[in-house]
């Protein structure tokens, strides 16, 4: 039998951030992680690209807390307590220099996640934290004060256990077992699939601010929008997925949304157009973009009005004039299917925050029983909003478990 006092299961970012804290914040601690995986931390490694989107510039928690879907009203308290600067503080004490870039995502000055993952390794080295690899969790019982944890790797022992084991189906089905409740996962960030001959031709084009609504709810976001060879993503699609998560499971992925590239009502634009077509009478309408739109995107809301290539400003009737202010205010598209975000996913679900004391991260169903990270209901929109969750949870945990 392997004893420690703390084990944690799950060698991510929340888990070895909780491990670190813990070992550090009560030496006397015997501490261990339990990690299925060969290696641990691949969800750092692969996070903002590769350069691990560390957490997100924003300082006032009442603001944080609205980037995420699900634990907006239960993670204010414990933004009060670690907070995006503890964050910054933390990494910065360890020797990571973290920058800001102008979306207000921060990463390490270095550029790579490595940089991130050697802070975890070195420091849980630095604390004496044992990391078991290769090690699945079957089963966790409590036999007398103690929690006995099954593993392809033995037995194991401890009076205080973390779940920190992020979106596994194997760790929430093992604790169902104890009787705690689970919500539904369903995938949080994803992009949209969209074929349609307006953007069939034209990946990479970015459009820097738009307006998106998903027909038929009251999902809408704004933001920039990136055409892909499959569909649409970027920030205002990101948005979307991640607030509309439950309710476009529901539709199978298959809805219609809405754009508004230019973020003008219908009328204002076509008041616009007329005045081009006063003032621009002998310019050909394919050639010249409008309203700050990328040529190439422009020139197919163009096309997509039934104005041919050659066509002047002149030549364009009343109906060719609506129908460009509809595609540039209120061009429809049908999206049929998802496709994960770069590689990294995230999923809305996990075990019901009612069982959770957001005081201490501690089950209310079982003392010393506690969990930090994506285990739990709580996901975020694209920016290291999720980490930041992670930090916070693992932290508190940490000075909450003696």
């Amino acid at each position: 039998m392997n004893q420690f006092d703390v084990i944690i299961i799950g060698g991510g970012a929340a888990g070895f951030f909780a491990a670190i804290n813990i070992a550090e914040i009560h030496p006397n601690l015997k501490v261990a992680i339990l990690e299925k995986a060969k290696e641990g931390l691949q969800k750092v490694k692969v996070s903002g690209g590769g350069r691990c989107n560390v957490t997100h510039a924003e300082f006032i928690p009442q603001e944080l807390v609205h980037n995420y879907p699900r634990g907006k009203k239960e993670l204010l308290g414990p933004f009060h307590q670690f907070m995006t600067g503890d964050t910054i503080e933390w990494f910065e004490n360890r020797g990571v220099e973290l920058k800001i870039e102008e979306d207000g995502r921060m990463f390490p000055v270095t550029n790579t996640s490595q940089t991130i993952i050697d802070c975890f390794l070195n420091e849980a080295k630095k604390h004496e934290v044992t990391i078991v690899y290769s090690s699945v969790v079957q089963s966790i019982n409590k036999v007398d004060n103690y929690w006995k944890l099954e593993t392809n790797n033995g037995d194991f022992q401890s009076e205080k256990i973390v779940v920190a084991t992020g979106s596994s189906t194997k760790m929430w089905q093992v604790l169902e077992q104890l009787g705690h409740k689970l919500v539904k996962p369903v995938p949080s960030l994803f992009t949209f699939n969209v074929k349609d001959r307006r953007i069939k031709n034209i990946p990479g084009v970015v459009a820097q601010d738009v307006e998106v609504k998903v027909l038929g709810t009251n999902l809408e976001s704004h933001g920039p929008l990136l055409i892909t060879h499959v569909g649409f993503s970027a920030p205002a699609i990101l948005k979307l997925s991640a607030f509309g998560a439950i309710e476009l499971a529901k539709k199978d992925y298959k809805f219609q949304i809405q754009i508004n590239f230019i973020k003008q009502d219908f009328k204002l634009c076509l008041d616009d157009l007329k005045a081009l077509k006063q003032d621009w009478a002998k310019k050909t309408v394919f050639k010249f973009a409008q309203f700050g739109l990328p040529k190439r995107l422009w020139q197919q809301l163009v096309l997509a009005s039934q104005i041919s290539e050659n066509s002047t400003w002149a030549d364009i009737n009343k109906n060719q004039l609506e129908a460009l202010a509809s595609q540039l205010t209120k061009a429809v598209f049908g999206v049929d299917g998802k496709s994960t975000f770069k590689e990294e996913f995230v999923t809305a679900g996990g075990i019901d925050l009612k069982e959770i004391n957001f005081k201490t991260f501690e089950s209310k169903l079982h003392e010393n029983l506690y969990f930090a990270g994506e285990v739990l209901n709580i996901d975020a929109i694209t920016g290291g909003f999720n980490f930041q969750n992670a930090w916070t949870g693992a932290y508190i945990v940490a000075r909450n478990i003696n």
